[in-house]
């Protein structure tokens, strides 16, 4: 009896572990030098602008190393300096970096490289560098939580290669400027492998090329600008079929790699692909990478949202794992992964914050559209019961917008608090039309574009015609949950925010002898109900506030 009470609670914890954010970063109290070349604008990063990756690669997976090379395209925006930051991460070392035919002098800070680059020309306004590098990345030790490369087997054996490196960033496999507010404005990913496994990367294949040695060099490449951490290659033995969803933009190439073994399933589980596009062209607007098409890739870890190849490992059943995230069985109707993974193309991967401080727009406002592909497929009150239901994994722990310039983001809140911000931002404009006009509009005025979180701010303000200014500093900067305080004497309320920032001012929508709204501000307010009313408050439930009767 005793093992099976210790393995019960065993799983409820292992289970707890997986329901937390993926990847995030460990949260520090002090920053170190390495972290500002990370995730700072540093004047070796500050003079060029990269236009394109062309990265080619060969895998070796008993040694478990890569050997390739990154061609890397860029504009001269200024004066150069005299070096050139690449970012290459420990386990991996450059061999040789050459310009138009030459070799560069080098050397290593940490995970930094720094490049003469007194070879360029002053003047000109493009130019690519090609960094040659070898070495055994960093491994996986459990994806995507654990970032770094992924050498795994599938159930009959055969090698099964990808990456999930978000927070850790991309530069943990390739050489590249590990910053995501410049992004490539295209990219090309060739793999070499053995010809008896399949390579898939993001956008579409270009080229496939039997080398007569054993080995097939597969060439793929997306047209539209990406994040370094969403490149990815999935290397194993898949199988493969194609569809077309007809949407906004037209025909949109829809295609699914699974392990041969699992394409049963795979057709039955991923008809919710189309589902989840018709869901979210109506909300957010066209799917942002037409160009490119839409991918569904099976991977040996949970999932990852890889932009236009969304890695899906979610074991082909709904739910989070077979788990319901918001405990109320609305999120056990739908595949989580599908949903949520995918949904970062539109927020995360065409809107994408520049500095991982304001990662809470990545990840709200797709906490946010699992809310709205619940309302889509069940109706409005089923929405509202899942985001709710949600709160209970806010753990008001530290702001969900982290410090700048240190390549840290914020709290694991940015999911569930970030959802539950963006839901009363719905309520208090109190019109679900302009509501979706407003995402459409910023998925439109943001096109394939990097942001700050106070543009995001900004343009909400702007578009709903409401100053949040309060709210965002009160749910994205405090840890504090307002609290409306309250006295009823005589069919009169009064009302007041306390556990606000200063000025906190979110209306309110109450029940007090009928549905109505309040303004509440730090100072009290009465508001007189008809006699013969009923003199008792309710508080609307969609709204993250608590209450304290003062009576």
């Amino acid at each position: 009896m005793q093992k099976k009470i210790t393995g019960f609670f065993c799983l409820v914890f292992m289970l707890q572990s997986l329901m937390g954010e993926a990847q995030l970063l460990n949260q520090k109290k002090e920053f170190t030098r390495a972290d500002t070349l990370r995730g700072s604008v540093t004047p070796e990063r500050a003079w060029w602008n990269v236009t394109h990756y062309n990265l080619n690669l060969s895998f070796d997976f008993n040694k478990r190393s890569i050997e390739g090379y990154n061609v890397i395209s860029f504009d001269i925006i200024s004066a150069p300096v005299e070096e050139m930051q690449i970012d290459l991460q420990l386990g991996l070392e450059i061999d040789s970096v050459l310009y138009d035919g030459r070799k560069l002098p080098f050397r290593r800070d940490g995970n930094a490289y720094f490049i003469a680059v007194l070879a360029l020309p002053r003047h000109a306004t493009k130019a690519a560098i090609t960094v040659h590098y070898h070495g055994i990345p960093r491994p996986a030790l459990h994806p995507p939580w654990d970032g770094g490369m992924i050498w795994s087997k599938d159930e009959n054996g055969n090698p099964w290669i990808t990456v999930a490196c978000q927070g850790l960033g991309a530069s943990v496999w390739y050489p590249c400027k590990d910053y995501q507010g410049d992004e490539p404005d295209s990219a090309s990913l060739s793999m070499t492998v053995p010809d008896t496994l399949m390579a898939v990367a993001n956008g579409r294949l270009r080229e496939k090329v039997n080398n007569r040695d054993g080995t097939t060099t597969y060439t793929w490449a997306v047209t539209s600008p990406i994040n370094n951490y969403n490149l990815v290659p999935y290397i194993g033995k898949y199988a493969h079929w194609h569809e077309e969803y007809h949407g906004e933009k037209g025909n949109l190439d829809c295609d699914f790699w699974v392990m041969e073994y699992n394409l049963d399933k795979a057709k039955q589980q991923f008809k919710q692909v189309f589902q989840m596009l018709q869901c979210f062209e109506y909300w957010f607007g066209p799917y942002p990478f037409y160009e490119d098409g839409y991918k569904l890739v099976e991977a040996p870890h949970l999932g990852m949202e890889h932009q236009s190849a969304v890695a899906y490992g979610n074991r082909f059943a709904n739910g989070y794992m077979g788990a319901d995230l918001s405990e109320t069985g609305w999120g056990l109707k739908w595949d989580f992964i599908i949903v949520h993974e995918s949904a970062h193309e539109w927020f995360g991967n065409n809107i994408t914050s520049k500095d991982i401080a304001d990662m809470w727009v990545h990840e709200g406002f797709t906490n946010y559209a699992e809310t709205v592909f619940v309302d889509c497929e069940y109706g409005v009150e089923a929405g509202n019961d899942y985001v709710i239901g949600t709160r209970k994994r806010i753990r008001n722990d530290k702001p969900i917008e982290g410090p700048y310039g240190v390549n840290q983001e914020g709290s694991g809140d940015m999911y569930y608090k970030g959802g539950n911000l963006v839901h009363m931002i719905r309520q208090v404009m109190n019109n679900d039309s302009s509501f979706r006009m407003m995402l459409r509009g910023m998925n439109k005025a943001f096109y394939h574009q990097t942001v700050t979180g106070r543009q995001i701010e900004e343009y909400i303000n702007k578009t709903s015609g409401i100053d949040f200014s309060k709210v965002f500093d009160q749910y994205v900067r405090t840890v504090k949950v307002p609290v409306l305080e309250y006295k009823i004497k005589n069919n009169r309320l009064s009302y007041r925010w306390t556990n606000g920032v200063a000025g906190f001012n979110m209306p309110l929508k109450i029940d007090f002898g009928g549905v109505k709204w309040i303004y509440p501000g730090e100072k009290w307010k009465t508001l007189k109900i008809k006699k013969g009313e009923k003199g008792k408050l309710s508080v609307d439930r969609n709204f993250y506030i608590t209450t304290k009767n003062k009576s």
